[in-house]
């Protein structure tokens, strides 16, 4: 017989009273891990550290913030590890906190060793611990707990400064963290407030649900597998709550066994997940939709920091071990019903519903909404109910800075790497047309349909129809051949879908002297 509280044991209908009885931490134990870190804190708020630097430098505690389970209220009972994030004085600038790092964590280290009420509460196994980033550990007995708690101290930059409200940060924050080319991750705890707060102000029945996927993460997971490079914790933290955003549009009562269920099938498609939130970030501003693209397009699961567009939480780990572990859970009876039937998981896609703008020239622009994992084919059939075309529909789409490309009836919008709202380009041709891209000086492009057997000068014409640039100012060249206008597209061996280049004319070619 199962004991109570093994979870593969435990019916489906019984797994609300097994968070309570097993999962929740008691009042008692928390506040006695809560009061070595309340002693922690103090010891750090009324330090001032003087850095060696040529000319003696003060660095003060700005802010000391709980983060992780403590912080976030998803806390396991038993558990013993506590992070802590210090926000100094020093840090400037994420370049100059990523140089003085190592520097503050021996100042740090120093410190602690010379606190008498740390060493009275039997401070032990001081040091520097390698990570994403360093941080300094070391334990401490609380109370009449059993085992000894972990204290992890970070420090970090203060960028969201003394008030952090649970909105949006200004764009120009994100704009220095990503053009600071850090290692994904290093700069994540100076938004740890925000990730706090992206989970603390969750529903309790959500946490709960939290406690338990994260108690078969350590218990039929990492303790399986104790040496193997598995996704921490936070990732499955996030996939959890996408998958009950998704899954119960943010119902605050649900199911615990359908709500497992999801996450392990989740788990099981790990290589199409791809996650992401805008709550404190907008990809309005170009340079950081360019940088949230481009982790878009890497592969997958992935499964981005809501609070740190730069980093993927879910890159480099073994997903693989994970679908082994959730296919084996989907097996026991927390994931049965009374009447041995597999509980049904939610109706939660891979990837969120994404809005596409379909522009074409002369026409107002069509919106759809689609899945990323949806065919083009599919989208192609959208437009065609929407607007009656009977033509032969080209679709492309053009990233900032990159080459626009034709879009595949065969592939899907998650084969380009489309996760988030785009602009798709329309062309309806008939046959023999075909489609060819003009780029311009900027690095945009438009799409023309044109017969291969017309004259240059007709798609001169067309660009300053649609563009404006009168047809005797514009040069185009097509593999390093300028085009002449009485010449038509088969003499230069342009073929359907090839990019040709647009520049304007030169003064003195426009004009020449007598």
């Amino acid at each position: 017989m199962a004991l109570a509280h093994d979870l593969y044991g435990t019916p489906a209908s019984r797994l609300d009273s097994f968070v309570a009885q097993w999962l929740q931490p008691s009042r008692k134990w928390k506040e006695e891990v809560l009061e070595v870190v309340r002693t922690v804190e103090q010891f750090l708020r009324q330090e001032f550290f003087y850095w060696e630097r040529g000319l003696d430098q003060e660095v003060r505690v700005l802010k000391v913030v709980k983060v992780g389970s403590f912080g976030n209220g998803t806390v396991l009972r038993g558990t013993t590890d506590v992070e802590l994030v210090v926000f100094l004085s020093c840090f400037h600038s994420f370049q100059e906190e990523a140089k003085q790092h190592q520097a503050i964590l021996r100042l740090l280290r120093k410190k602690v060793c010379c606190c008498q009420d740390l060493v009275d509460l039997g401070l032990s196994d001081l040091s520097v611990a390698q990570g994403v980033p360093d941080a300094l550990i070391f334990t401490i007995q609380a109370g009449e707990t059993e085992e000894p708690i972990n204290v992890t101290i970070i420090p970090a930059y203060g960028v969201l400064g003394p008030s952090v409200p649970n909105s949006k940060p200004p764009p120009e924050i994100y704009v220095s963290l990503i053009k600071a080319y850090g290692y994904p991750g290093n700069f994540s705890p100076s938004f740890s407030e925000l990730q706090r707060n992206f989970i603390k102000h969750r529903p309790t029945k959500l946490k709960s649900f939290l406690r338990l996927v994260k108690h078969w993460y350590q218990q039929y997971v990492k303790a399986k597998c104790p040496r193997a490079n598995l996704p921490p914790p936070y990732a499955l933290e996030l996939l959890a709550i996408y998958a009950w955003e998704m899954g119960t549009e943010e119902e605050e009562s649900f199911s615990l066994a359908e709500g497992l269920t999801t996450v392990m099938e989740l788990l099981q498609d790990a290589e199409l997940i791809c996650i992401y939130w805008t709550k404190y970030y907008t990809l309005q501003h170009p340079v950081i939709e360019g940088a949230v693209r481009k982790q878009l397009k890497k592969e997958r699961p992935i499964i981005l920091d809501p609070a740190d567009p730069t980093h993927n939480v879910a890159e480099g780990y073994r997903w693989d071990i994970m679908a082994q572990r959730a296919c084996q859970c989907l097996k026991q009876d927390c994931c049965y019903d009374t009447n041995d039937t597999p509980v049904p998981a939610w109706n939660v896609k891979r990837a969120r519903d994404i809005q596409l703008t379909v522009e074409q020239w002369g026409h107002s622009d069509l919106i759809l909404r689609m899945n990323p994992y949806e065919s083009i084919k599919k989208l192609k059939e959208k437009i065609r109910r929407s607007r009656g075309y009977a033509g032969l529909q080209r679709l492309s789409f053009q990233e900032p800075g990159g080459e626009r490309q034709l879009l595949s009836s065969h592939c899907s919008l998650a084969y380009y790497g489309i996760f988030s709202d785009t602009h798709i380009c329309l062309l309806d041709t008939v046959s023999p047309e075909i489609q060819v891209f003009v780029k311009n000086p900027d690095g945009r492009s438009h799409a023309y349909a044109t017969h291969p057997y017309h004259l240059i000068l007709g798609l001169k014409q067309k660009i300053e129809d649609r563009q404006g640039l009168p047809s005797k100012q514009q040069q185009l060249e097509f593999r390093g051949q300028v085009l002449q206008n009485w010449f038509n597209f088969s003499c230069y061996g342009i073929q359907d879908s090839d990019t040709i280049i647009l520049s304007k004319k030169k003064e003195e070619a426009l004009f020449p002297s007598s």
